[in-house]
């Protein structure tokens, strides 16, 4: 038996409580420290992400309510609203932002089932595609300024850089944790609260996915 791995050793969990049981725990190179208050999952930090969720989905809807009041308010003259193309890095984003969620969920069910080197192998790729998508979308921008095509060209482009920009800005957010967790993995220090960070991040991850999916339509083919 692992050093550290459960409190005297008698302390194993069943199925449910989503421990080690019996030589489970050796055959899935589960690090040391593990014990039954693992299997807890405080719900304050549960409800604490969904508030977060939800003050994020209420400033881009009203985002949104203004892009389309915008858009749709054409005053008499010459229309100010000039609809930008789709930069091609986008494109690339997209997928890579699409991939990231997929390899997130594979390695959050790898360590809901205690395989630890494969969590640590899929949160690695998660947070490498992370990084991968921010540099995505600054080649996008600098496509755009390459056009000519800047914050204040025209509403649309305004739109444009302040939508993306601020999705930008709270998936980093959501990086700097990953990449947090990471290196706890790396260095074999998972514990409950850090259980708990990689369940709630993976909520955060797959909302921020579905955000860029909605302004991608939104931006380009509404």
């Amino acid at each position: 038996m692992k050093p550290g791995l459960g409190a005297g050793g008698g302390n194993n969990l069943g199925g449910d409580g989503g421990g080690p049981k019996g030589s489970d725990a050796n055959e899935q190179n589960w690090p040391p420290g593990y014990s039954h208050e693992d299997a807890v999952e405080p719900s304050k930090y549960r409800i604490a992400t969904w508030l977060g969720l939800g003050s994020i989905a209420m400033l881009f809807f009203a985002l949104t309510s203004a892009y389309i009041w915008r858009q749709f308010s054409q005053t008499s003259g010459t229309p100010d609203w000039v609809a930008i193309q789709i930069p091609s890095a986008m494109w690339l984003t997209t997928a890579v932002i699409l991939f990231s969620s997929i390899s997130f969920e594979i390695a959050r069910r790898a360590l809901r089932l205690n395989q630890f080197e494969k969590f640590k192998s899929w949160i690695s790729i998660t947070t490498v595609l992370g990084f991968g998508f921010l540099a995505g979308q600054i080649i996008a921008w600098q496509q755009l300024a390459a056009q000519g095509i800047y914050l204040q060209s025209n509403p649309h482009s305004s739109f444009f850089y302040v939508l993306t920009g601020l999705h930008a800005v709270h998936l980093l957010g959501g990086i700097l944790v990953l990449s947090y967790v990471m290196l706890s993995a790396l260095r074999m220090r998972i514990g409950l609260k850090k259980r708990v960070t990689v369940e709630m991040t993976a909520l955060y991850w797959h909302f921020m996915d579905g955000l860029w999916i909605y302004l991608f339509v939104l931006l380009f083919f509404f």
